[in-house]
């Protein structure tokens, strides 16, 4: 079976949450990776994700620790629109948009 690991930062510049995450995430920069595996059969080359990670502090575990935490793609997506959104609303030139 051929897999692939795609790696990307995050950032969010305001705390947010993920579902399956008790507590709210610290604003920054995280890495997410999705792994995906090739679908079998097809007479071209298609992949299907099999599980996208969160990379973050491991948090009573000292300083450097980190722990990975499998996520909804899709609720990665709706908290960075979200923090979007309240950037928008509340950031530095929250003045210019139009109400």
């Amino acid at each position: 079976m051929n897999e692939r690991t795609t790696r990307k930062s995050v950032t969010f510049l305001h705390p947010f949450s993920l579902a399956g995450i008790d507590e709210p995430m610290e604003a920054g920069t995280y890495i997410v990776e999705t792994l995906e595996e090739v679908i079998e059969g097809l007479s071209f080359v298609a992949y299907r994700r099999v599980s996208t990670t969160i990379v973050t502090t491991g948090k009573g575990y000292g300083e450097g620790a980190r722990q990975v935490i499998t996520i909804d793609p899709r609720d990665l997506e709706a908290a960075q629109e979200q923090d979007a959104q309240t950037e928008i609303s509340t950031g530095p030139l929250a003045h210019l948009v139009a109400r």
